[in-house]
């Protein structure tokens, strides 16, 4: 199981949304990069980045930034954010990112999404960020019409390799994890799920960590580390003593 440390990019900053609220906004830092390079040296294993105006825009915002952060990282780097078209993939690539997260595209254009895929094997998952199991897109501001599990089969005949899921009602609150449905999401998935909203203590990647057993990769984790909630480097030890990865 992966503890995410995340690094939110809006205006050159780095920031924290609640339920992804353009306008519930903290900043926690003015260089992403050197917040990305400090949850690195506290032994970070894999690094989620979010291109927060290119989630809005539908345009990359921030791609010097990012490429910055992965040339100063020895870590693989997932990003999110603006993907919506093969040349801004493959661009990412370029610079550095090891996968790419997709959510606009992947729910409004199954045909371009498919190309992806195909395109760069093995390197692109599917942002599901859901209030009550309906799904939003753009930048979470739109419904998407359509529940979590109508989509699961064709993301995964599609090529999709990994699922990170999102309770938007609970991002950024930090009022715990809704284990139960990621239980059932793990279950129908088929796919890696990493999950994301609501991780607040040490106690939820303890809830959490018997998923790992039924598909769950890891956790993304970003105010409560920010906040000092949680404890990077505790949370990857108690992963580590009971037998699994950080």
């Amino acid at each position: 199981m992966i503890v995410f440390p995340a690094v939110d990019i809006k205006d050159g900053k780095c920031v924290r949304l609640r339920q992804g609220l353009a306008d519930q906004v903290t900043v926690f830092g003015d260089d992403p990069a050197a917040m990305a390079r400090h949850w690195a040296a506290q032994g970070a294993r894999y690094l989620h980045v979010v291109d927060l105006d290119g989630a809005f825009s539908g345009q990359p915002r921030n791609f010097e930034l990012i490429r910055e952060i992965c040339a100063a990282l020895d870590i693989p780097v997932q990003l999110g954010g603006g993907i919506r078209d093969l040349d801004t993939a493959r661009a990412y690539v370029r610079a550095g990112v090891e996968r790419l997260i997709i959510g606009t595209m992947a729910l409004e254009d199954p045909a371009l999404f498919g190309e992806l895929c195909a395109a760069l094997p093995g390197r692109v998952g599917v942002s599901l960020d859901a209030v009550d199991g309906r799904l939003k897109t753009k930048g979470w501001v739109q419904d998407a019409g359509l529940d979590v599990f109508d989509v699961l089969p064709r993301l995964r005949e599609q090529g999709a390799a990994f699922i990170i899921y999102t309770d938007i009602s609970r991002d950024g609150m930090q009022t715990g994890v809704n284990t139960a449905a990621l239980e059932r999401l793990c279950r129908a998935a088929g796919l890696p799920v990493i999950a994301a909203g609501g991780v607040h203590t040490l106690d939820d990647i303890k809830a959490l960590h018997p998923l790992a057993a039924k598909g769950l990769e890891g956790a993304i984790t970003g105010r409560a580390i920010y906040t000092g909630t949680l404890d990077l480097a505790e949370a990857q030890a108690w992963i580590a003593a009971q037998g699994g990865t950080s």
